[in-house]
C-alpha cells in the first residue's frame, strides 16, 4: 500500500506525483510494485487483446501498480474516425480514462500518444490536452525524428515530458539509434527526452545499460521485452539476448525514478496475456534480488 511518504519521495522528481498527494484517490488502497526502489509497471499494450476495463483488471490481478497507457485503448478503429479523434478528443472521457485507475489503486503515469509527421499542429497540441485531462505529465510517442521541433513547442507549453520511442527498423527519420535521440534532443527543452524500449534497442545492436547509464536524465520510461540481437524474434523473458538484469540492477543500484514497464509482444494467437505477462513481472521481480 501507498502512503503519503512515498508519494512524497515520487514527488521529487515527478510534478505528477506532487499532485497526487492531494487526490482523494490516494486514500483507497494502491497496488504497490516498487520492488527494490524499481518501480515495475505495464505498457498497456501488452494487453492490446482486451478493453481498457479488462486490462485494469488484469492490471490489478496480477498486481502491477504502474501503467502506460496504451492509446489503441482509447482512440477509436478506423482512419476517418482515429482522424475525428485527433481533431476533437472528448477531454472529459479522458478525465474518466483516469478515474478507472485511480479507483483500481494503479498509478497512470504515462500516456502514449504517437505524434507523426502528417499531423496537424492542433492534432500534436490535443494529445497534450489529453494528457493534461488524464492529470499526466509524460507523453511517450512512436513518431518520426523531425517532428521534434514542432512537439518541442507544446511540451514546453504543457510542461510535460515527452519520451520518444525506438524500434530496431533503422530506417531514416525513425528512431532506433543514439544518433536519432540525441538529433531530436539537440537545441531542444528539457521536457523533449527518451522512451528507451530496451528490447527493440538490444536487436538494433546497441547496449541498453550503458546507455541507461549515459543518458537516465533524459529517459521518461523504459520498455522491458527480450530480443535476440541482429533484429531477432521477441521472446519470453530470459531467453533473448537483452540485458534485462542488468538494466534492473541498475536502476536498483544508482536509484534511478524510471519506471520499468513490461511490454508484452512475443505472444501468439490463443496464449494467455496474463500468465504470461504474469511470467514476464515474476521474472523480473527475480531479477532484481
Amino acid at each position: 500500500m501507498y502512503t503519503r511518504r512515498d508519494l512524497a519521495k515520487l514527488a521529487v522528481f515527478s510534478p505528477l506525483a506532487a499532485s497526487l498527494l492531494s487526490r482523494s484517490a490516494f486514500s483507497k488502497e494502491m497496488i504497490n510494485s516498487k520492488f527494490d526502489g524499481v518501480m515495475i509497471g505495464a505498457q498497456t499494450y501488452s494487453f492490446r487483446d482486451r478493453s481498457l476495463d479488462e486490462c485494469i483488471a488484469a492490471m490489478k490481478e496480477i498486481g502491477l501498480g504502474y501503467a502506460e497507457l496504451f492509446d489503441g485503448h482509447f482512440v477509436p478503429r478506423g482512419r476517418e474516425a482515429a482522424q475525428e479523434f485527433r481533431n476533437n478528443p472528448p477531454l472529459d472521457k479522458m478525465k474518466d480514462i483516469r478515474t478507472k485507475f485511480d479507483d483500481a489503486g494503479i498509478v497512470l503515469y504515462a500516456l502514449n500518444y504517437s505524434f507523426r509527421d502528417p499531423w496537424t499542429d492542433q492534432q500534436i497540441e490535443n494529445g497534450f490536452k489529453i494528457a493534461k485531462a488524464m492529470g499526466i505529465n509524460k507523453i511517450t510517442a512512436s513518431s518520426n525524428v523531425d517532428i521534434s521541433p514542432r512537439v518541442d513547442k507544446y511540451a514546453k507549453e504543457y510542461k510535460t515530458y515527452v519520451g520518444f520511442h525506438g524500434h530496431d527498423s533503422m530506417k531514416p527519420n525513425e528512431f532506433s539509434s543514439p544518433s536519432d535521440f540525441a538529433a531530436a534532443m539537440k537545441g531542444r527543452s528539457k521536457y523533449i527526452g527518451i522512451n528507451l524500449d530496451i528490447g527493440h534497442f538490444t536487436a538494433a545492436g546497441f547496449d541498453p545499460v550503458a546507455y541507461l547509464e549515459k543518458e537516465h536524465a533524459h529517459i521518461v520510461t523504459l520498455h522491458f521485452k527480450d530480443r535476440k540481437k541482429n533484429h531477432g524474434d521477441n521472446m519470453p523473458f530470459g531467453e533473448g539476448d537483452t540485458n534485462i538484469k542488468g538494466v534492473l540492477q541498475v536502476l536498483k543500484k544508482k536509484h534511478y525514478p524510471i519506471p520499468a514497464m513490461i511490454e508484452y509482444e512475443y505472444g501468439k494467437p490463443g496464449m494467455d496475456t496474463v500468465a504470461e505477462v504474469r511470467k514476464s513481472f515474476e521474472y523480473m521481480k527475480a531479477a532484481l534480488a
